[in-house]
């Protein structure tokens, strides 16, 4: 068997008799026999597709979690379904700490929702 990340290549007697490798694609699960002429560009076309399946599935996983907001109760109700939340913050550190604990839950309202207050991640460049 060959195996990168994004997926695996088996090779078998039958395969290696009628000159092709079965490919799993590791994201999908879908096998794809490829004939082993121009194999290399098959393989590439093939991780290319597997590349640009993942991006969008994750680009559109964060889009579908992303809020924008400036009312504080929206903000911690937002947190609270574990979105990813863009909001007014001046960058000061007394700030940062300050909506941390006040953000921050005693009492679990999901398993899965941060009880530790929000973390400030980075700055987007388009605002």
């Amino acid at each position: 068997a060959v195996v990168s990340t994004q997926s695996t290549g088996e090779i078998g007697p039958r395969d290696l008799k009628n000159n092709q490798v079965v490919a799993v694609r590791r994201d999908t699960g879908v096998k794809a026999t490829l004939a082993n002429e121009n194999l290399a560009e098959q393989l590439q076309t093939l991780l290319n597709n597997i590349h640009d399946d993942m991006y969008n599935k994750a680009l559109k996983e964060r889009d579908e979690n992303m809020a924008v907001t400036s009312d504080w109760e929206e903000f911690c109700n937002l947190l609270d379904q574990k979105k990813i939340i863009q909001a007014p913050y001046c960058g000061a550190i007394p700030c940062e700490d300050a909506i941390k604990k006040e953000s921050a839950r005693t009492e679990v309202v999901d398993d899965k929702a941060p009880a530790m207050g929000a973390n400030t991640l980075c700055i987007p460049f388009d605002q």
